[in-house]
């Protein structure tokens, strides 16, 4: 019996679990249960899926602790006089046209007043007031002795957003960008900005997508490596993609992508899409398109995904190509997913992948940056509240908290710029892309919150699939993790601590850019760079600090680099497969990018 067949036989004897997670409504349901639980609902719809208690809870502790602590106050005070006496120096000299150095610059991310008028009386004036109480806020939440550091830093997030809204670049007759173009186009920008926010807010309410602009067509411009759909269930449909090289490495990749977004971000134009990029490098690539789920797809768990998804895409590949390993790269959460996949498959003998490669995916999230602070016990039961009325994590839900993480650029510039400017959004590839969201389903949504972020189980070997804990060292094949160094979602610190939890050879790489950008970086982009190093397998533990000192930037892209990995771990070429295998029951069934890209 080879090895596939052995897994399989082992796995069906095995019973389904239920998979609720542990913490998910511990409580006995009283008789009136789904009362509570429908009016929850209706205030997290009011709040955007923001928990009120969670809000003045942290609200509570960092003030409790700051009034307990007059060495603190002390310390702020003279803060702010220190900030004050700054600020009136400089606007005095600003007042008189002498240039001084500016006592505080924005933050490097912060591009709100790069324009020079912003340089002039009275704008200047204005701006140094404004970054004087964001310095004060941010010493203000930095941590205290005994306060929860998760309840400082809502503190500050929630500062940053109600500062990001009373920025005066955001205020007409403060932003010199506004005046001069209202000056210079009599008005118009402001009728044409006012006609863009009517138009966005019928959108918003209809919740209507746009049609793409010219030159941005899915299948067409965007999408439209050559391929077909080769399998297809409710939860995804298998794209392979036809060979464009007289021989191919006999090991095919496949491109797991997070449930949360489109496949294409991985096959966008032809100048920036991976998938056409390894296709002309020699490979047999496969793509996992998921489903754009909704309310009769509640129950869809995490387990569905890894079995009816990750599994049965193995599957079929196994029967198109059949006697090789595949090489399967995870994005982002498919990352996540793909590690739970192959430490299971570890556990059972199941030698199938050739490789892992975790593309911005975390397997530890005690570090995952801000999306942490949406995440704590009242903040999840909310949200699934939440779930459990509509049946799914809506787009616009999503889409505002990562969002809201950058919004002076996400949010607020862009609004400048449409509203105010009447400036039309420029379209490009990765923005269509990003405008086209997805849902997610209740029950998956609510293990991965519970699971993996709130209970960070998969490292802490509390992790159990199949009725039993799964355990990430056990996975033997190669690696290629893929951090982004300003990546907001997955922080680079956090993604390397995948080095923590496994000992197979590593090779690990930190590219230039953030969580999309940084990993559509293809060859020619310009100011792209990236590190590199290997790590032998059973090798001693580098913390990040001492590993990224170690290492020097190389320019350019890292995809040759990923390119030159794969062939390193593949055979010798050959004559590419055929598309799909008819008599194995994978026929060719439509064209790429098939039909559940195009779901709503």
């Amino acid at each position: 019996m080879n090895k596939s067949a052995k897994y399989q036989s082992q796995t069906d004897k095995l019973p389904v679990p239920a998979n609720v997670p542990a913490g998910t409504d511990a409580s006995k349901p009283h008789a009136h249960n789904n009362l509570d639980r429908a009016i929850r609902a209706t205030v997290a719809r009011a709040t955007g899926g923001i928990s009120p208690h969670s809000v003045t809870e942290a609200w509570s502790d960092w003030s409790m602790h700051l009034a307990r602590s007059p060495g603190r106050q002390l310390e702020l005070i003279e803060r702010a006089q220190s900030n004050v006496l700054k600020t009136i120096t400089y606007s005095a000299a600003a007042l008189m046209q002498d240039e001084i150095p500016a006592p505080f610059k924005p933050k490097s991310y912060d591009h709100r007043f790069a324009d020079p008028a912003w340089n002039k009386a009275p704008f200047n004036i204005w701006m140094q007031s404004f970054l004087t109480i964001q310095d004060w806020w941010d010493e203000a939440t930095e941590p205290m002795r005994g306060l929860h550091k998760q309840d400082g830093d809502r503190v500050r997030f929630q500062m940053r957003q109600f500062l990001d809204l009373m920025s005066p670049s955001n205020l007409p007759w403060m932003n010199p960008q506004i005046l001069a173009e209202t000056a210079k186009t009599g008005g118009r920008n402001v009728a044409d900005g006012a006609a863009h926010f009517a138009e966005d807010l019928i959108h918003t309410l209809t919740q209507t997508h746009k049609p793409a602009p010219e030159g941005y067509k899915l299948g067409v411009d965007l999408a439209c490596t050559p391929g077909d759909v080769v399998f297809r269930n409710d939860l995804f449909e298998l794209i392979q993609y036809t060979p464009q090289t007289k021989n191919v490495h006999p090991e095919p990749v496949l491109f797991i992508p997070a449930w949360i977004m489109k496949y294409y971000i991985l096959d966008l134009s032809p100048q920036n899409s991976m998938v056409n990029y390894l296709v002309q490098q020699g490979f047999t690539v496969f793509v996992i398109s998921w489903c754009n789920p909704g309310a009769d797809q509640s129950e869809l768990s995490l387990e569905d995904y890894r079995r009816r998804g990750v599994l049965e895409a193995l599957q079929a590949i196994n029967s198109i190509v059949p006697g090789q390993k595949v090489h399967a790269n995870g994005y982002c959460l498919g990352g996540t997913l793909l590690a739970i996949t192959a430490a299971t498959m570890a556990r059972y003998g199941d030698d199938r992948l050739a490789s892992l490669t975790l593309m911005a995916a975390q397997v530890d999230f005690a570090e995952s940056g801000e999306l942490l602070l949406f995440v704590d016990e009242s903040q999840v039961a909310f949200v699934e509240d939440m779930m459990w009325e509509q049946g799914f994590l809506d787009r616009p839900q999503m889409a505002r908290t990562f969002a809201s993480i950058r919004a002076e650029d996400l949010i607020y510039t862009r609004a400048v710029n449409r509203y105010f400017l009447g400036k039309e959004d420029l379209p490009t590839d990765i923005g269509i892309w990003n405008a086209d969201t997805t849902r997610m389903p209740a029950r998956m949504h609510s293990e991965y919150l519970r699971g993996l972020f709130l209970e960070n189980r998969l490292t802490a070997g509390r992790f159990a699939v199949e009725g039993r804990v799964i355990a990430l060292k056990d996975i033997s094949a190669p690696m290629f993790v893929i951090a982004t160094e300003t990546d907001h979602i997955a922080p680079w610190r956090s993604v390397y601590k995948t080095k923590l939890f496994s000992d197979c050879e590593m090779t690990f790489v930190l590219t230039k850019g953030g969580h999309n950008g940084g990993i559509i970086s293809e060859p020619g982009h310009p100011g792209r760079h990236f590190r590199v190093a290997l790590r032998a397998a059973g090798a001693l533990y580098e913390d990040p600090d001492n590993w990224i000192a170690k290492q020097r930037k190389i320019p350019g892209s890292w995809w040759p680099e990923y390119s030159k990995w794969l062939r390193q771990k593949s055979k010798r070429r050959q004559t590419p497969p055929d598309t799909g295998n008819a008599a194995a029951g994978y026929p060719a069934l439509c064209e790429a990018p098939g039909t559940y890209i195009y779901q709503l």
